[in-house]
């Protein structure tokens, strides 16, 4: 449900699935979804709009880079606010 070229917060996407305070459960959902479900897991960010994979890593390189592709700005990450949608319920 979340658009190319936008994000939604873990929190966004827990609500719209009608988990209230279910952030946490999102993000492990989305860890753990087979990938041949082919999720836009890359669309789904922190609160305040930051990629909230460890810098570090290897995801959070792709999910900026994805998030680039589809024309979303990244900066230090974090998302420009005109990119997060907030998500109808379920």
């Amino acid at each position: 449900m979340i658009p190319r070229g936008q994000v939604a917060t873990y929190g966004d996407v827990a609500r719209a699935a009608g988990l209230a305070r279910g952030a946490r459960q999102t993000a492990y959902a989305l860890r753990v979804s087979p990938a041949d479900l082919h999720l836009p897991w890359h669309r789904v960010v922190g609160v305040g709009g930051r990629i909230a994979i460890p810098r570090s890593s290897r995801s959070y390189h792709e999910q900026a880079r994805r998030l680039r592709s589809e024309g979303v700005i990244v900066k230090q990450g974090r998302i420009a606010r005109s990119a997060i949608v907030k998500l109808e319920l379920l």
